[in-house]
This record gives C-alpha cells, sequence and structure tokens, in this order.
C-alpha cells in the first residue's frame, strides 16, 4: 500500500507559481538588453557605430563621448521634486509623513524618476517593516526594471503578478553571491532561492490577503496600447548623439594628421635634410626646424619653400552646432543647454519660451507619478493597518513649481490673489503659490499658533485687569491670577 504524502505550500511552489515565475522571468530578461542599451547612452558608455572609412585601423581605440543624453534627461528629472504627503481634507498628515521618512521616499523619489525617464517605467515595492513587530513603519522601495517586471491588467489598470530577481536579502541564510526570487501575487509573497536540482525553493511566504499586488508601476510616454512605458532616450537621441560623437571623432582624427601645417620644399638637394655626419634627418625633426639652410641648386636657384593651410576645424563645429540644436527639439531643452550659442545671446523671454515645453513636460509627469505614489502610500496604510484606508479620504502629494518662476513673481501673483479676495492671507494654500516649502510651511503654521495663542493670553490677562480695575498696561507679561472680590 503506497501513501500519497501532499507538498505543502509553505515549502514548494505549485505549477500555477512555477509558470508563473517562468513567464515573469523571461519578461524580464527579454527586455533587459533594450534597457542596459538605454542606460549606456545615459552613462556615455555606448559602442560608435563606425563606417570604417575617415578613421584608419591605428585610431580605432580612440573613443569620444558626448553626454546631451544625460544632460536632457536629468534636466526634466530636475523639475519633479516631491515635497510632502498629505489628507486632501486637510487633516493631520503626521501619519504620511512618518511612513514617507522612515522610507526616505524624497530623496529616493529623484532616484525613481530618474530610473522612469532613462528605462520608461520605474517600479515601488510596498512590503512589511520586517523588523518583527507591529511598530515597525511599513517598506516602500524603488525598483529598477533591470531586476523586476509586472504583469499588467489594462480592463482593471492594475498588476496581477509580479517578479523581483535580486541579490538574497540580509535576513535570508544564503551565499554571498547567491540571487533570489521575490513572487508578488494578489494574496501573498513568495520568496525563493536557487535549489540543487535547479529550480527553486521556497524561504518564506507572506500572506498579507490584500487582495491585490503590492507593486506599482511609475510608467513615462505611456500609449494606450503599450500601458509598459518608454524611455526619453528614444532611437531619434540614440541616433543623433551616435553622429555627434562620430564628427568628434572626425576631429581628433584631422587633429592628429593635418593640425600642424604641411610644408613643401621644391628644388632642394638630398644634402638639406642629412645632418653634419650625414645621417638623414627624421621627418619630425626636418618639421620643426626653425630654419632651414638652403644651398642654391647646380644653376644657381634657390629651393622654394612653402606650406599648406592647416585643417580649419569650423566647419566641424557648425554641423555639431547643428546636431546639439535637433538634440534640443528631441528632448525638449533649450539650445544653450546643450552648449549651442549663437552670435546674439537670447533674453531672458525668449530662454523661458525655450522652457515651455519641458516645464509642460513636466507637468504631465508630476500627474502621472502622482497616482503612482498615491497608491503605494495606501497599500502602505493598507499593509500597517490590517485594513484598507477610507476610500473617501483621498491623498495628496505636493510638488515643488516645475518652471522654477522667480521669487518677486510668485510672491507678486500671490499678493494679487489675496487682495483680490480669492485667496484668504493666512491659508496654506497661500504659501504654497508664494514659494514656500513644506517645511517651511509647517513652521509658519506653528509660529501662527504660537503668536495666535500668545494674543489670546494677552486678550485673557487686559480683561481680567479691567475687572480687578487695573490699567492693562501695566501688567507685566505673565500673571497669576488666584480669585478676587468677585470670585474670579
Amino acid at each position: 500500500m503506497t501513501l500519497s504524502i501532499p507538498e505543502l505550500p509553505l515549502v514548494y511552489l505549485s505549477d500555477e507559481e512555477q509558470a508563473l515565475i517562468n513567464l515573469l522571468r523571461a519578461d524580464m530578461l527579454r527586455d533587459r538588453w533594450a534597457l542596459q542599451l538605454r542606460d549606456a547612452y545615459f552613462n556615455g558608455e555606448q559602442l560608435i557605430r563606425d563606417l570604417g572609412i575617415s578613421i584608419p585601423p591605428q585610431l580605432k581605440g580612440l573613443h569620444t563621448v558626448i553626454g546631451w543624453p544625460r544632460v536632457g534627461v536629468e534636466s526634466l528629472e530636475e523639475r519633479l521634486d516631491l515635497e510632502a504627503f498629505r489628507w486632501a481634507d486637510g487633516r493631520d498628515s503626521s501619519e504620511l509623513t512618518e511612513i514617507a521618512e522612515a522610507n526616505d521616499l524624497f530623496d529616493e523619489s529623484s532616484l525613481a524618476h530618474l530610473d522612469a525617464f532613462v528605462y520608461g517605467r520605474e517600479y515601488l515595492a510596498v512590503g512589511s517593516g520586517g523588523c518583527g513587530t507591529d511598530e515597525c513603519p511599513p517598506l516602500i522601495t524603488a525598483e529598477s526594471p533591470l531586476d523586476m517586471t509586472l504583469m499588467w491588467d489594462a480592463r482593471l489598470r492594475m498588476g496581477t503578478a509580479a517578479l523581483r530577481e535580486c541579490a538574497a536579502d540580509s535576513f535570508i541564510e544564503a551565499g554571498p553571491e547567491e540571487r533570489m526570487l521575490v513572487l508578488y501575487l494578489p494574496d501573498q509573497t513568495v520568496m525563493c532561492l536557487p535549489s540543487e536540482s535547479g529550480g527553486w525553493e521556497v524561504v518564506d511566504r507572506d500572506m498579507h490577503g490584500l487582495g491585490v499586488v503590492p507593486v506599482v508601476r511609475l510608467a513615462n510616454r505611456q500609449r494606450t496600447a503599450d500601458r509598459v512605458g518608454k524611455s526619453e532616450i528614444t532611437p531619434d537621441v540614440m541616433s543623433i548623439t551616435d553622429a555627434a560623437c562620430r564628427r568628434l571623432m572626425g576631429i581628433e582624427v584631422a587633429a592628429e594628421f593635418f593640425g600642424a601645417p604641411q610644408r613643401y620644399i621644391l628644388g632642394a638637394s638630398e644634402s638639406a635634410f642629412q645632418d653634419a655626419e650625414g645621417n638623414a634627418k627624421s621627418a619630425w625633426e626636418t618639421y620643426i626646424g626653425r630654419m632651414l639652410a638652403l644651398e642654391r641648386d647646380e644653376d644657381g636657384n634657390i629651393p622654394e619653400v612653402g606650406q599648406f593651410s592647416a585643417h580649419d576645424p569650423s566647419g566641424q563645429t557648425k554641423i555639431i552646432d547643428l546636431y546639439a540644436r535637433i538634440m534640443a527639439s528631441q528632448m525638449s531643452v533649450a539650445p544653450h543647454v546643450l552648449g549651442y550659442s549663437s552670435d546674439n545671446p537670447a533674453s531672458a523671454d525668449a530662454i523661458r519660451f525655450a522652457d515651455n515645453r519641458q516645464v509642460k513636460k513636466a507637468e504631465r509627469r508630476i500627474r502621472r507619478f502622482s497616482a503612482g505614489w498615491q497608491q503605494a502610500m495606501r497599500l502602505a496604510l493598507w499593509i500597517r493597518d490590517g485594513e484598507p484606508p477610507d476610500k473617501t479620504r483621498k491623498i495628496e502629494t505636493v510638488w515643488r513649481n516645475p518652471a522654477t518662476p522667480t521669487v518677486a513673481a510668485q510672491v507678486d501673483a500671490t499678493v494679487k490673489l489675496v487682495q483680490a479676495g480669492v485667496l484668504p492671507a493666512d491659508s496654506d494654500v497661500t504659501l504654497e503659490m508664494a514659494g514656500f516649502t513644506e517645511p517651511q510651511r509647517q513652521r509658519i503654521a506653528a509660529d501662527r499658533r504660537r503668536s495666535s495663542a500668545a494674543t489670546a493670553g494677552r486678550s485673557i490677562l487686559d480683561r481680567l485687569a479691567a475687572v480687578n480695575g487695573q490699567e492693562p498696561d501695566g501688567l507685566p507679561d505673565a500673571v497669576e491670577v488666584t480669585g478676587g472680590d468677585d470670585g474670579l
């Protein structure tokens, strides 16, 4: 009689989980090469495709780098500064600030946005704190698409499964360089290590029971048929970058061969190129000689000496300026950001006009990324409290103005709105429009509360003084009232 022992789901992967891991891992590995190519252009490490015509084999090792993709991407990312999370109904948002500060989100957000622009997407993984106590804040981490992928349901507009492949965490007993898989499912998170049989062995299961995958995707340049997102380093940008690098390399080659003007001598004898001992001088010694002592020939004619015009790189630099203007239109940045300068410097209005398109692009990215950060924060509250947050309470993300207007312009516009009665002078919105950061607004609110309390206390003291028949101005700043004839 044979007994069948069931496999425990805590230790072994089910067939559905194994198939899901294989599918997601194949999807992640398929896209990795394209992502690494964008990363190479961002870091200036791409291989330039050379036609093999203008550059001799001896200079194949010469490598030129132009950082236009990095400059364009960072110029857009620098306009996205996440400052705070708050409840839209105006209630105390200290719990949101506590979670954000515990995860260093105001600094990590810039890394997430940069990866989203370079790779086209970035992922936010949400989980329990992992310190073993209920007081641990939930964990929100930004994950690179090089190591993570998400299965997306376009109809539900949410993920159905996610996979992350990374180095083994410190709290898992594994080798120093061992890899691990983390499978995110709507009801649990499964962590696996490679097994001796070549598969994957489950080492931990977090049965969170949320009903949703605790992974959020920050997608850049989405389309209805492509919800994954596209990089800011487009094929157009890569093509112009390669062309500019080849042009720079051509300038380097021309400087090696034609940077110094070539000389010619007509009618000179062979002895003019020999030293005192009759040995032939090297080409370099002949070229750098400041004086050429040449004798007349047999007919008494003086040899003719002249030189060709040196190589002029101005034609090449004009082509590079053309590439800079094309790249500026592709990356939505002003041409001077890429190093292009004209004879007539641009005015302040012209510079602001050139930045308009990038400002609008930054505003669109803020709207798109805000939804992702808000969803991640709601998942964090859900994991912390064990129940979903109230849907009627909305979370807002506070961003710095991407247009970076001058302080005088912001204050002037805010003052006019207050004078017109559109905004109250003591509103937090007024301070935000004036350009104050979230910590500054909190300090101003605290100062206002202290000032209001001091004013109220002074008013009470003045009324007490009037009841006791004393002059208000004669009271000290602090008075202890113990009683009076009228029972006060």
